[in-house]
């Protein structure tokens, strides 16, 4: 394959079932070498939308290329050379993480002496030397992790799936798979990756936001930023910040804000030239009695501009 040529290329992809159309003719690109990141809330069509590109569900029409093949005449030969992790893990439970690697080495079709020269670089790279003979079962949820992501790279895929593979595992255990994603990047690997957080959406290279079937941002994290923010952030550190932003949202009009939202004790305000609307917020919050307290103007954060995109 030539170098310079995409990983992935998506044209026009749809898929309906009956009425509903879950992915509504989406266009985009995944460079080699790259982490692609596919953002987007619960059933915006993420899932169906990477089914599709391994081949597993046939689209109502448009058409997905992997490695320069036709992903739907030709992904038996596609099928070798990319590896899926899914939300799930498919691990066996009752094996040990050496008969899983063990079984799926053997379903990619490796032969014994080289399987176990890529089960002990898997188990090197993923930390897992000193597990091999646990019981799948009895590994939290991070470790378990670990264990399909060497499943998913035994046979030494070009192009990685990861469908929401950090769902429901512990932030530090998050952090450490992204290393390992890092390692494969450096090994030559692209990396397609769904997911819903933030935090990990600022570590790929490239992104794309999905809702309702449709692609509403896709770009580099600063391109994004740049297309889809309508104002600048101004971040409020109020007395009372659930009430700060009801109080903010029912003047929202009146005060010509884009957006109000809660972040954790702080509230995020949007709108253009932002700091010229500070008395205004800050009057508004003390008419209902509460401190608007320390207030600045601050980059976008993804989140933001996510949330930006949603509400478009």
């Amino acid at each position: 394959m030539n170098s310079t040529q995409p990983a992935i290329t998506v044209t026009n992809l749809t898929k309906r079932f009956g009425d509903f159309t879950a992915v509504n003719g989406i266009d985009f690109e995944v460079r080699r070498g790259e982490i692609f990141g596919f953002l987007g809330p619960n059933g915006s069509g993420k899932t169906t939308t990477i089914r599709m590109m391994l081949g597993l569900m046939a689209p109502t029409s448009g058409s997905v290329e992997v490695l320069g093949m036709k992903v739907d005449g030709e992904a038996r030969d596609i099928r070798p050379r990319v590896g899926y992790m899914s939300q799930r893990f498919s691990l066996y439970n009752d094996l040990t993480v050496l008969q899983n690697l063990n079984f799926y080495g053997a379903a990619y079709g490796l032969s014994n002496s080289d399987l176990q020269t890529r089960i002990k670089d898997a188990l090197a790279m993923a930390g897992l030397e000193g597990r091999e003979n646990n019981k799948t079962k009895d590994l939290s949820g991070g470790w378990r992790q670990r264990l399909a992501l060497s499943a998913a790279i035994l046979h030494r895929p070009e192009v990685l799936f990861l469908d929401e593979p950090t769902a429901g595992v512990d932030p530090l255990s998050r952090r450490a798979f992204w290393g390992l994603l890092y390692h494969l990047i450096a090994e030559g690997i692209t990396v397609f990756v769904t997911t819903h957080y933030m935090d990990e959406a600022e570590h790929c290279h490239r992104l794309a936001f999905i809702q309702h079937g449709d692609i509403i941002a896709y770009g580099t994290e600063d391109e994004i930023k740049s297309k889809t923010m309508r104002g600048e952030v101004l971040e409020l550190e109020p007395s009372d910040a659930p009430q700060a932003v009801k109080v903010l949202r029912a003047a929202q009009k009146k005060l010509s804000l884009e957006e109000v939202e809660l972040y954790g004790a702080l509230v995020h305000v949007v709108a253009p030239n932002v700091k010229e609307h500070q008395p205004a917020i800050k009057k508004e919050l003390k008419d209902a009695g509460i401190d608007a307290g320390q207030m600045s103007v601050i980059e976008p954060s993804l989140e933001d501009v996510f949330i930006s995109a949603m509400k478009k």
